[in-house]
């Protein structure tokens, strides 16, 4: 084995270890920044010797495929549901219903925690991971597998040798961290919020880009197995194997050996559930045995082994003293109840969210009642309903505001949206700070020495009315504030002065363009090549740039056909900052394959998958995941899987190697 293959396979085993102790043992041993540079430097050795690509690499946790069409695929064994039962005496029902099915015999049970996530089926074979199916209808699913491969937690190679094929059942989660994280920048953004975990979680699963998905900090957490080879005797014997083979099985279940041992644990963790790292409704209840589960089989929907036991949903009663209303920086307006404070979960609440002016009206909600308040990890818990018995007789209805409540100009709201908005999108001072804020923050401009408080402080005292105007900064104006010392102010505007090399489609993504986020931005950027030809552009002449619709492009038209966005944008230009595509970007761009769908598959030699794909999209043509009727090119490299092929030959696709399409360009 050459020095290059040694060093590549032992940073490959380095990185899968320490990414298992971090994300599923939660055990880290090396810091972020240590781990950061050993997954660049394998980066960088699998693009420059691309012969050595394998498919269970952490380097591919990252994403970057994008999937336009989740093929539906059929469960090998069904993913069944599960009976539920709301009380004590509805589980010993289950209990006395299968002893008498089973005869007298001497059952124990696992006790596992249900997870509130969505459901996943993972298909490995010969311990690599091959296929990452939704639950769907139970018997198929959506196969989501570019996008579960982002998720740190599910390993791509099982850790120790487990022969066979084997279908993986777990739950995909959003950790309440992550969650609340996820819905502090939305909130700082001024976006709707997510609703709960659960959906999100769910909804991240669908997502076209996986790099999308691999930012989300998603978790998977297995309880299940089906498959050839299965040698388990107990579920607890499989829960201890599966740790072993490198998933997450939280150490919270436990083997009971009586029913009352069972319902010591549903009291316990009914107590107890506000201080997990996720969210839970209930436990599920299995028969141990594994011979006694086969004896047992199945209903129609579920299986008669296992029962759901649900937890009754927290929710608290208090009073409603005040609606106020928030701007966000794109100018939606939020509506938000002030409460009397009331413990609900372990925390004191004060504040419910209240979405918008149809929950309002929905709930028929009122200043002075009294309100049930429920948390289900959100930032902002939220009014579910009102105790109409307890209303007072003289409180009036409640009437959405109709002036925005910072700068009092008349509220907008369009057809088919749920929020009122702050069309004062250039006097509106949380607009306004807002704006600036997205502009600076990481995936935008990522102008370090300069965070949120500072940027407020910099627009009270009046240096900054605009993001144009942090390039006018000069350290004299700056060195008299508070907390701006010598090395303070340096930064920041060494900060501003590096933002200037940043790339033309995160410039554009900057902007603040209502529906232009960064997959957006980078179409728009590769599709148009400079600013002034964006600028220029006619909402038909958008629409036809791919997934762009016209509401992106009635967006951008207006944006840009705003004398002061113009005014913007000119004075960004005249301060250095990127607003085309690299010399190298223009150069390659042509339209030699528009119209044209490729896919492109295996091991290549002169480029990597990623530059072939970048190639393909700078000269105008369409990168798909999958073969089908309307893929113009399989573009095929070393050990390509055999079901493309097939695909290609059955819809008749042109298969062409890399020197094929390197001359397609010529």
């Amino acid at each position: 084995m050459s020095t290059v293959a040694q060093e590549i396979e032992l940073l490959r085993k380095e990185l899968q270890e320490h990414n298992y102790r971090y994300y599923v043992l939660d055990e880290p041993q090396i810091s972020d920044f240590e781990f950061d540079m050993k997954l660049k430097r394998l980066q960088a050795l699998e693009t420059a010797h691309p012969e050595y690509y394998d498919p269970t690499s952490p380097t591919l946790r990252v994403g970057g495929a994008v999937t336009k069409n989740f093929n539906t695929v059929r469960h090998e064994t069904p993913m069944y549901s599960l009976d539920n039962s709301y009380s004590v005496e509805e589980l010993i029902e289950w209990e006395q219903r299968i002893q008498r099915l089973l005869g007298t015999v001497d059952l124990s049970f696992t006790c596992e925690l249900k997870y509130d996530g969505a459901s996943i089926s993972l298909t490995y074979e010969d311990n690599i991971l091959q296929r990452a199916v939704t639950r769907g209808d139970g018997i198929q699913g959506d196969d989501i597998t570019t996008n579960v491969k982002t998720i740190r937690s599910v390993p791509l190679r099982l850790k120790v040798p487990f022969p066979g094929r084997f279908e993986f059942r777990g739950e995909i989660i959003l950790p309440l961290e992550g969650f609340t994280k996820m819905n502090e920048q939305r909130l700082a953004n001024g976006e709707d919020l997510y609703m709960n975990p659960r959906n999100t979680a769910s909804g991240s699963l669908k997502l076209q880009d996986s790099s999308v998905v691999a930012e989300r900090p998603l978790d998977c957490l297995i309880y299940g197995v089906t498959g050839t080879g299965n040698t388990f005797t107990t579920q607890w014997d499989f829960l201890e194997t599966a740790r072993k083979l490198g998933f997450k099985v939280p150490n919270t279940a436990r083997v009971c050996m009586t029913m009352k041992e069972v319902l010591e644990f549903l009291e316990y963790w009914d107590a107890h559930r506000h201080e997990l790292p996720y969210e839970t409704d209930g436990v599920v209840v299995k028969v141990n045995e594994l011979r006694f589960q086969e004896e047992l089989g199945y209903t129609s929907k579920a299986p008669r082994w296992a029962i759901a036991y649900k937890f009754k949903s927290e929710q608290a009663l208090t009073r409603l003293r005040f609606i106020s209303y928030q701007v966000g920086r794109t100018g939606a307006i939020t509506p938000v109840a002030n409460l009397e404070p009331v413990l609900l979960a372990g925390t004191t609440v004060k504040r419910a969210s209240l979405h918008n002016a149809d929950q309002i009206a929905r709930l028929d909600v009122r200043e002075g009642d009294m309100v049930y308040v429920e948390k289900g990890g959100e930032i902002i818990p939220k009014i579910t309903a009102v105790d109409l018995s307890q209303r007072p007789p003289d409180i009036d209805p409640t009437h959405y505001i109709t002036q925005c409540p910072e700068c009092h100009t008349p509220l907008v709201r369009e057809a088919g949206e749920a929020q009122h908005f702050c069309p004062n999108d250039t006097g509106c001072p949380p607009q306004i700070t807002g704006r600036i804020q997205h502009f600076i923050s990481r995936k935008a401009m990522d102008i370090d020495g300069l965070g949120s408080e500072t940027v407020e402080l910099l627009f009270q005292q009046g240096l900054i009315r605009n993001y144009a105007d942090l390039y006018t900064l000069t350290k004299a104006e700056l060195l008299p504030l508070d907390r701006m010392a010598e090395k303070s102010v340096n930064n920041l505007l060494d900060g501003i002065a590096a933002s200037r090399k940043v790339p033309f489609e995160k410039v554009l993504f900057a902007l603040g363009i209502r529906f232009v986020g960064e997959t957006v931005a980078k179409k728009l950027a590769r599709a148009f090549g400079s600013i002034e030809a964006l600028m220029a552009a006619r909402v038909e002449d958008l629409i036809e740039v791919d997934e762009i619709g016209e509401r992106i492009a009635r967006s951008v038209v207006d944006f840009f056909s705003d004398p002061v966005k113009q005014e913007l944008v000119r004075r960004l230009q005249s301060y250095g900052l990127r607003f085309e595509l690299d010399p190298e970007q223009l150069q390659r761009g042509t339209d030699l394959l528009k119209g044209k769908i490729f896919v492109v598959s295996g091991v290549f030699v002169g480029l990597s998958r990623e530059e072939l794909k970048k190639r393909i999209e700078e000269n105008g043509g369409k990168v798909a995941s999958s073969v089908s009727s309307k893929t113009s090119y399989l573009v095929a490299g070393d050990k390509m899987g055999p079901s493309k092929r097939e695909k290609a030959e059955k819809f008749g696709v042109s298969i062409i190697s890399e020197n094929e399409f390197l001359a397609l360009l010529e």
